[in-house]
């Protein structure tokens, strides 16, 4: 499998919207997948509630909100990529402008439509590629097929989306996301907390680093046995 280079580099281009945290406080999702399976809808529609159906190709932008979140607001960055993935011959080659933003990011969609099967298959190298990034499997990936209100023009059955989550190990949703607000917004947040966890598991284990750790207490035994050698040894 190979995917070719895209056509026009994408930069991430943040909309400020929300105000810098400290490090660790954002959570940086990264939206991937092949051409016109919906990802900008996607992203519109869990930040604005909306849906438009038309977005102009290749815009690569990044997404800056404050979302409300288990009674909290967290500071969440959504990068979407251009969808130029093709899935040709049995390599993969990945532009370095995917491979910066997948470096980047903390979690990931990776979004193909129910009506194209090749969008499909371009979920597997994609993976692959996300996992030699990140080879900590708790770096959580979820696979969602999109356009599942389309059933009409299915190519992809949602057997196959749950064979290859089994496979990958993730998880496998399938959405609407023009008819169906509340499933994009479940993904979205479902990856947040996900994304929330890690971090705080990885604040936890460098916190336990740093501890210098304690001396351990002189075993009495030890001492008085050391004594009596130098006790003796003065006699002679």
């Amino acid at each position: 499998m190979r995917l070719p280079s895209m056509s026009q580099p994408f930069l991430l281009a943040p909309i400020a919207e929300c105000p810098p945290g400290p490090p660790g406080a954002q959570v940086r999702l990264a939206v991937l997948g092949a051409r016109g399976v919906g990802k900008s809808a996607m992203i519109v529609r869990f930040l604005t509630k909306r849906f438009i159906g038309d977005y102009e190709p290749n815009t690569g932008n990044l997404y800056s909100r404050l979302v409300h979140l288990d009674g909290n607001h967290v500071a969440v960055q959504i990068q979407d990529t251009p969808g130029c993935i093709q899935v040709q011959e049995d390599c993969v080659q990945v532009p370095d402008s995917l491979s910066r933003c997948v470096k980047w990011a903390e979690g990931f969609l990776l979004v193909y439509s129910i009506t194209d099967y090749s969008s499909y298959q371009s979920v597997q190298p994609l993976y692959q590629h996300i996992r030699k990034v990140h080879p900590d499997a708790r770096t959580p990936i979820i696979i969602v097929g999109n356009k599942a209100d389309l059933l009409h023009a299915r190519q992809v059955q949602a057997k196959e989306g749950l064979q290859l989550a089994d496979e990958l190990g993730s998880l496998f949703l399938e959405i609407s996301t023009s008819e169906d607000s509340q499933g994009v917004c479940d993904v979205f947040q479902y990856l947040c907390k996900e994304v929330s966890k890690l971090q705080h598991a990885g604040s936890t284990d460098r916190r336990r680093s740093s501890i210098i750790p304690r001396p351990k207490s002189p075993n009495m035994q030890d001492l008085k046995r050391r004594f009596k050698q130098a006790l003796s040894s003065k006699v002679k």
